[in-house]
């Protein structure tokens, strides 16, 4: 990749990390103000989650910029990893804002703590919430995808996640207001703290898949089946007589694929060079932009 291109490349980046802060920023003082206003514990506890999302997209803002950095004599794989630090810490704050969550609804809950008031507001802010995360979930991901960038496809699952955790909430409010108009129906009061509960529940399931994704990546583990995969397209090369001891490792979206392959020993330096290089395009079509080191070794004599 050239150097304008990678220019871009960041840039584009930076530009959805800090239109993801903005957008967090928005939601949680909106989400604060309704939901201390009409006593809702579902609107609170998805503040508490916008908030959790502003503190993850300042973190994803912050990976972003340092993962850009350029390799130099301290980090000689690049900057790549600090992406996959960021996610962790992402996770663990998820799972910390899960059990204030989960305690507060059981607290409310026993004490018959009920008291709710669900207005206009209630319903505009989740509504609202739900418009402005497909949005930004849409597009962190169209951007993670095309850059392979493990911290904004982290910040695009947290939104994706508080489209399903706001519709849950809606449902609570409803069966909350139900309630107040068929007083037969008074459990339906309950269901606000329920969807407390529920917005507990599936961030916790995103937290566990990000951090056992996260754990992977920081302890260099390959995906399945990727070596069979380079060994086959290698072994099918002219020239090659077997491909082995392959590694492959990540630093945040960059891949260094180490090989060693047996070459005809008689060849001159020029033609194993050359065939070295017709490698790496090969490997190209597999793993895009992958920093490749072949390591040739003399095929013996029949």
């Amino acid at each position: 990749m050239n150097a304008a291109a990678e220019a871009l490349r960041e840039r584009e980046k930076r530009w959805a990390a800090t239109s993801s802060v903005v957008a967090a920023v928005g939601l949680t003082g909106f989400k604060i103000v309704v939901g201390i206003a009409t006593g809702s514990l579902g609107i609170l506890a998805e503040a508490a989650h916008s908030g959790l999302d502003l503190a993850a997209a300042l973190m994803t803002l912050f990976a972003v910029r340092i993962s850009g950095r350029p390799a130099d004599t301290e980090h000689l794989y690049g900057h790549g990893k600090v992406e996959n630090l960021s996610a962790l810490f992402e996770t663990l704050l998820l799972l910390i804002t899960c059990v204030w969550i989960i305690w507060g609804a059981i607290h409310r809950l026993i004490a018959h703590r009920l008291d709710i008031e669900v207005t206009l507001w209630s319903f505009a802010v989740m509504a609202t919430s739900i418009v402005v995360d497909v949005s930004r979930s849409r597009m962190l991901y169209r951007v993670a995808r095309k850059h392979s960038s493990d911290a904004l496809e982290a910040d695009a699952l947290h939104f994706r996640t508080d489209i399903w955790s706001s519709s849950v909430v809606i449902l609570g409010l409803i069966c909350v207001k139900i309630s107040e108009w068929m007083p037969v129906a008074r459990l339906l009061r309950y269901s606000d703290a329920v969807a407390a509960i529920a917005v507990a529940l599936i961030v916790v399931q995103v937290s566990v898949k990000l951090g056992l994704r996260t754990v992977r990546a920081l302890v260099d583990t390959a995906p399945a089946g990727l070596d069979q995969k380079i060994a086959a397209a290698v072994d099918a090369l002219p020239g090659v007589t077997n491909c082995h001891h392959v590694r492959v490792r990540y630093s945040g979206s960059r891949p260094f694929v180490d090989i060693h392959v047996l070459l005809d020993g008689s060849q001159t330096l020029r033609e194993a060079h050359d065939l070295t290089e017709e490698i790496e395009r090969a490997l190209a079509l597999i793993l895009p932009e992958a920093d490749v080191t072949v390591h040739p070794e003399p095929r013996s004599a029949a």
